[in-house]
């Protein structure tokens, strides 16, 4: 019996070496963790349960049958989080590059099963070099594999990729059917065809990171949500991230005490607002200012910055946040901004996270370009995601909330359960200048006149009380005491139940 629990320990320290102590140390001098490193700061000490730790490919080609390893270029297993149930895959970089074989694949796939079965999130930390060529078609049927129950998965359990090295050609497309994609700057890359192929193709120089870096995706594409620094970093702020979401589509999202009292009034709220209406001011102030203890995790800073997205907490409950950025764009929508907000809004409506929408808009963007690149369609998305959306939206107007982009953002005519504006705010058809440049074409030779009739409508339209007097408004509320009206209106929605009409599934306009 003893010597069967040696080999035993034997086969276990072999396997824990992954590709060998001399890959280990170049994977550590490109800057990198090794797959079980990071696995083990990612998840609570001692909760990591690995799961076919001897699995072996079953390739005969190239010589491929002199060269297995345990684990076969992947880890995989379940731990916590913060004490909660997570599964996790991590590719090893330094067994065949990561490369993705037939039984690799198989790993994955019955991870991803398991975290569906039991309604728990799956984090990929993907490190590989793409398929595994030696094993030709099978390793795409592997990778086909993957995408089915990335497909199955999505709005059943979040899904969570980590990109902490190369993830070329096929690859990337699981983590683009995943909810969040993070990157690791200088050390990890996405794209569909590399600088080799691409120079061939269209003759454009190009290295790895301008192609397919963290910059490029977290500033130019929008592929990516968030890049950080360095693999410690990025593994630390998933634990942070992972602690806003549900484990699954059954679950509401977790509550986490605080000593932030939801009655706390921020008379500073009152000021925000410049008198200036062309004057730019900063939502993340108010963002901050509102939610428990300041804490913000924003998603896409660098995208589309004239609209805010991110998770915080109201009452130690997680809400989604969304709001047009005035120092950016005026804080109109266009393509970029209403994709951004769409596919968030919809992740929350999955995962029943309330949404808290601030509003500051213009209206859309203008120009050939956004109306070249299909502004109708993409604005549309935004409109169809909040309207589709049946988990608790409450609504706060600050100040522009202006054409169609006033209906598009969680009004109340989208099913918004509750709706607030600050006295500030001007909800019209366009602002009272354009208004009257337009109604009163005979009166523009005369200043006086013109003066006299943007007064009038900035009267009788720029102010939210025409829209409190209908009830699109609820309520006009003091700015210092959002904090707290917002508390209550989550309070008694905690019990909303809304449903679609029955269908197999929507038509979004993509």
């Amino acid at each position: 019996m003893q010597e069967i629990l040696e080999q035993l320990d034997a086969k276990r320290q072999a396997a824990r070496l992954g590709g060998g102590e001399r890959r280990i140390k170049a994977q550590h001098a490109r800057g990198k963790l090794t797959a079980r490193e990071r696995i083990e700061l990612l998840l609570d000490p001692g909760s990591f349960e690995e799961t076919d730790m001897f699995v072996e490919h079953r390739c005969t080609d190239f010589g491929m049958a002199e060269q297995r390893v345990p684990g076969d270029g992947v880890i995989t297993g379940q731990g916590t989080i913060n004490g909660r149930l997570v599964f996790v895959f991590s590719q090893d970089f330094t067994v065949f590059g990561g490369s993705l074989s037939e039984a690799h694949a198989e790993k994955i796939c019955k991870i991803m099963d398991r975290a569906v079965r039991v309604g728990a999130p799956v984090i990929g930390l993907n490190d590989s070099g793409g398929a595994r060529i030696q094993e030709g078609v099978a390793s795409l049927a592997g990778y086909a594999d993957v995408f089915q129950r990335n497909v199955l998965a999505s709005g059943v359990i979040p899904q969570i990729s980590v990109v902490m090295g190369p993830c070329a050609g096929g690859a990337v497309y699981s983590p683009a059917m995943t909810d969040f994609i993070f990157m690791v700057r200088d050390s990890s890359y996405m794209f569909v065809t590399g600088p080799d192929v691409v120079k061939t193709v269209t003759n454009e120089t190009v290295t790895q990171e301008e192609l397919g870096g963290a910059t490029t995706h977290t500033q130019r594409s929008g592929v990516a949500d968030l890049a950080f620094d360095n693999d410690v970093q990025a593994l630390h702020e998933i634990r942070r991230f992972v602690d806003f979401l549900p484990l699954s589509n059954r679950e509401k999202p977790p509550v986490r005490p605080t000593e932030d009292p939801a009655e706390r009034d921020d008379f500073s709220l009152d000021t925000l607002v410049p008198p200036n209406p062309n004057k730019p001011y900063d939502m993340k102030e108010l963002i901050r200012k509102v939610v428990d203890e300041g804490d913000f995790f924003e998603l896409q800073p660098d995208y589309a910055k004239n609209i805010i997205t991110g998770f915080a907490r109201i009452e130690g409950s997680t809400v989604g946040i969304v709001a047009n950025q005035p120092m950016v764009l005026a804080g109109c929508l266009d393509i970029d901004s209403s994709r951004k907000a769409a596919r968030f809004v919809r992740f929350c409506d999955c995962f029943n996270i309330p949404i808290v929408t601030f509003v500051d808009v213009p209206g859309f963007l203008p120009g050939t370009a956004q109306e070249y690149g299909g502004i109708i369609k993409h604005g549309a998305k935004l409109l169809f995601a909040y309207a589709e959306a049946t988990v608790p939206k409450v609504t706060v107007i600050t100040r522009k909330a202006y054409g169609g982009a006033y209906d598009v953002m969680s009004s109340k005519h989208l099913r918004g359960d509750v709706n607030y504006a600050w006295p500030t705010a001007e909800i019209a058809v366009m602002g009272p200048k354009g208004a009257v440049e337009i109604i009163f074409r005979a009166d523009m030779k005369d200043p006086a006149a013109i003066e006299a009739r943007t007064q009038e409508y900035r009267e009788r339209f720029a102010n939210p009380f025409i829209a409190a007097r209908r009830g699109f408004i609820d309520d006009v509320i003091m700015p210092h005491g959002t904090r707290r009206r917002i508390a209550h209106s989550l309070r008694w929605l905690e019990n909303k139940q809304l449903q679609n009409p029955w269908k197999k599934h929507a038509n979004i306009p993509l």
